[in-house]
């Protein structure tokens, strides 16, 4: 059985008790959330993991890194690099996002290195094989298409972006719409160009109950990608968005019936007044699943620091009810991401979660702040450095200062407000 199926029959597995001690919370409480299909816990039955986490309603707000190859860019060694810096700074999971090289031997490193949840886009695989085979990355079949998600699932993949929302009557909205930006997804796009190519629909979506039959199979958490997510803050919320997020609703409730795990990724690009607009939306026509945003961005024009740009978003987003972000690093929409990119992306994301997390689970998260306000009141050096989120990056500021390093740093020196005080009290 999976553990949805686990938690409909109000059976507390192993995993959920383990998740429940990480996270906090109870274990019974969580397998009334993982039931209601409030909440997910992405693990392959074949795929062994030293921190698995749960996503979804009170709980913590997880992050996600990408990693992979890319036509440009495809060795191997580079990405496991990366793998292990995110993992290393708190990503609570990652996806491998490869289009170049070999992407089964990349795919199986991720999965031996990875002590985190690891998701795909499986359609990339049926593109680069189609490519390879028949010389055009759109000539693959729907079998095709069952066999990769077959195959990647035996090997230990534990959540799948599968884009079946984009279909010929979202895609008919879009075309009224005339967006700025139209698909900037690059699921979407291919399985767009798919249906244009064959005069088809959509494989995934017409295919959806063989695809729940792989994924009940493995305990595999569909992940309901958003193949017609905003790339302009001027295309956010509009017809086509929306469209597609209700054919996701009811292909979530098929899933949830099915015993399949299912989560809803979301925007993309969207202005900071209309995100929590976008979060009662989901949680509205996908009746309470777990959210999986990209950023979101709330601007188009910050180009080499758009890590920034999407935890301002993904805070908002968090607070207002996204369980799980996906990062954006600063060389998003210009480069293949280098490794402190990945450094500063999940850095950024969790401070993002972090913030959210005070609004919406505040009695949890705000302990960690009320710590570390109280070792930067005691002047505590090495305390708040190791209670900081990046505790490597603030020790190398801290010791930058020398030698003029003392209880106090360089910013006031002796005008330290909290010392002045502490001796104005004294008296």
């Amino acid at each position: 059985m999976t553990q949805l199926e686990y938690a409909k029959k109000n059976i507390v597995t192993a995993l959920m008790r383990k998740v429940a001690r990480l996270e906090g919370v109870s274990s019974l409480e969580l397998m009334r959330l993982i039931s209601r299909g409030q909440v997910v816990i992405p693990l392959n039955i074949n795929h062994d993991i030293q921190k698995p986490c749960a996503i979804g309603s009170g709980l913590s707000t997880k992050i996600n890194a990408n990693i992979g190859t890319s036509t440009d860019e495809s060795g191997i060694s580079d990405e496991i690099e990366k793998l292990k810096t995110a993992v290393k700074y708190g990503a609570d999971a990652v996806m491998d996002l490869s289009v170049g090289g070999d992407l089964h031997k990349m795919r199986r490193e991720v999965l031996r290195f990875s002590s985190v949840p690891v998701g795909t886009v499986p359609v990339y695989e049926m593109a680069v094989r189609a490519q390879k085979k028949n010389k055009n990355f759109l000539k693959f079949s729907a079998q095709d298409m069952l066999d990769v998600l077959e195959a990647q699932a035996r090997e230990g993949v534990d959540f799948f972006t599968v884009h079946c929302g984009v279909t010929r009557k979202s895609l008919a909205a879009l075309k009224k719409q005339k967006r700025l930006m139209g698909v900037v997804s690059r699921g979407g796009a291919l399985v767009a160009s798919w249906m244009k190519f064959h005069n088809k629909e959509n494989p995934f979506y017409t295919h959806f109950d063989r695809l729940l039959d792989i994924a009940h199979k493995y305990d595999i958490t569909l992940s309901l990608g958003d193949g017609l997510r905003p790339g302009s803050i001027l295309d956010a919320t509009d017809k086509a968005q929306i469209a597609e997020l209700k054919i996701l609703g009811v292909l979530a409730r098929r899933a949830r019936l099915r015993g399949v795990q299912v989560m809803i990724e979301g925007p993309g690009h969207v202005p900071l007044d209309q995100i929590e607009k976008n979060m009662l939306l989901q949680k509205k026509y996908c009746d309470g699943a777990p959210f999986y945003v990209l950023g979101p961005l709330v601007t188009d024009v910050s180009a080499g620091y758009d890590h920034i740009t999407s935890a301002i978003g993904g805070s908002l987003a968090a607070a207002f009810g996204a369980d799980f972000l996906c990062y954006v690093t600063p060389g998003e929409h210009l480069r293949h991401p280098t490794l402190e990119d990945v450094r500063e992306g999940v850095v950024a994301s969790r401070i993002a979660a972090h913030a959210g997390d005070l609004v919406k689970r505040k009695d949890a998260a705000i302990k960690w702040d009320k710590k570390i306000s109280a070792a930067r009141k005691a002047r505590d050096w090495k305390k708040q450095i190791q209670l900081s989120i990046d505790p490597e990056r603030a020790r190398q500021y801290r010791l930058s200062s020398r030698p003029k390093l003392s209880d106090v740093c360089t910013m006031c020196g002796r005008y330290c407000s909290i010392k002045l005080m502490e001796n104005c009290n004294k008296r």
